[in-house]
């Protein structure tokens, strides 16, 4: 008897000293992860704020192009690992470049000063990721609890740019490993969310939050509606998906120097801006997204996007795509929803969350980012929405290092890359 309550004495405090160990190295991870976040949210911020007021600023884009590409030659990172590199290293024991984090911080702000169209969770995830790898070296983990700690620092950054907390868990934890869900991460992640998100707020950056105004009510025509338009969104979704990839490999063929690539790119976001007459295409773009939210949008700002997005990234401008994504949904499901008899404020919310989905394949980071972003009224259409769109959007990514475990169509393990 006295041998049984031993052993779980001994289980216990096993539990407890992971509990414990855990907790201190996430809460370091999220601390800096905070300090850097905010630190970075406020640059990007007036990095936006100083191309609003200068716009000859765009003139620069061709110049910032070329130090961009200058900067990761110099540091043996010609060919950038990016984001990839952070999603593959929870998988493998492959070490992560420390120098990737002051990199992408530069090259970001740089991309949005001067006119890029790009969004900044890229940067949030190789930052977090780059953190993270840091924290777990300093506590000298090893390797079965490295993924963790980098899981904890990409929420961590993730957290405390967007101010979505439980969704920077799940996205952490779900972005790795389409249809495998890491919930040895779960309390870690939390901790480090939680902390750089507290941390966050203290530089005044306040959490990215729309107030929808017309939620329908849940009935059977309003729930028809809204998984139609998330079929398009899973379309849209491989569209865009495939325009990011190709475009990138395109014109690596057509212009394999890396400096005039980086500024032949530059001019063409120049050239397509004067082209079409509006600077709503420059840099993430957070306003033509609340305009949508209000029930505003042009008809054709969702294809323009795409391709600003596919232009600015393709040539080696940094950034992410997570932005781009949400304007690209918010302004197509605010023209097409209300062809479904949807409002056109809330069918730009499932605008968003569908084609969230569609493009990182993390329905529940998806469901949870819908539900800090507008709240949880209309949640059974959200859930809709989304679980039909990543259904349907295939195999397809933004993240090439994402790996698909399990069919989406049936149970059964696949293991292959995504498209």
């Amino acid at each position: 008897m006295w041998d049984i309550i031993k052993k779980k004495l001994l289980s216990a405090g096993n539990y407890a000293k992971v509990f414990v160990r855990f907790a201190v190295v996430a809460s370091v991870t999220g601390i800096v992860g905070g300090i850097v976040g905010g630190a970075f949210h406020k640059t990007v911020d007036w990095a936006s704020a100083m191309r609003m007021e200068h716009g000859y600023l765009l003139f620069f884009l061709p110049l910032a192009g070329v130090v961009i590409t200058f900067l990761y030659r110099k540091t043996n990172l010609k060919h950038d690992p990016g984001t990839n590199c952070i999603i593959s290293t929870v998988r493998s024991e492959d070490k992560i470049p420390l120098v990737m984090a002051p990199l992408i911080f530069v090259s970001t702000a740089l991309t949005h000063l001067c006119g890029g169209s790009a969004g900044r969770e890229g940067a949030a995830l190789q930052l977090g990721g780059s953190i993270g790898f840091a924290s777990g070296r300093l506590f000298r983990l090893d390797s079965k609890n490295m993924p963790i700690v980098v899981m904890c620092g990409m929420s961590a950054v993730f957290s405390a740019l967007f101010g979505t907390p439980v969704t920077a868990v799940f996205f952490a934890m779900e972005v790795i490993s389409v249809g495998v869900i890491y919930y040895s991460a779960l309390v870690p992640c939390l901790v480090a969310s939680y902390t750089a998100f507290f941390i966050s707020s203290l530089y005044g950056n306040h959490p990215v939050r729309f107030a929808v105004a017309l939620v329908p009510d849940t009935n059977f025509k309003t729930v028809a509606g809204v998984m139609a338009l998330g079929v398009l969104c899973a379309l849209l979704s491989i569209v865009f998906c495939s325009v990011m990839k190709y475009t990138g490999i395109y014109a690596h063929k057509l212009i394999k120097n890396d400096y005039l690539r980086a500024a032949i790119g530059g001019a063409a976001i120049i050239a397509l801006t004067y082209a079409v007459g509006t600077r709503d295409y420059n840099g993430a773009g957070m306003d033509i997204i609340e305009r949508a939210i209000g029930g505003e949008a042009n008809n054709f700002a969702f294809v323009l996007k795409i391709i600003f997005t596919a232009v600015t990234i393709g040539c080696g401008f940094k950034g992410g795509e997570i932005i781009p994504t949400f304007f690209i949904g918010a302004t197509f499901g605010c023209v097409i929803g209300p062809l479904f008899g949807l409002p056109p404020q809330f069918s730009a919310a499932i605008g968003i969350a569908a084609l969230f989905v569609g493009v990182v394949n993390s329905p529940m980071a998806s469901l949870v980012l819908a539900i800090e972003l507008f709240g949880a009224q209309g949640i059974l259409l959200y859930a809709a929405a989304i679980f039909v769109s990543y259904m349907l959007s295939g195999y397809y990514s933004l993240y090439s290092g994402q790996k698909m475990i399990y069919s989406k169509l049936c149970a059964e393990y696949i293991n292959i890359n995504a498209k």
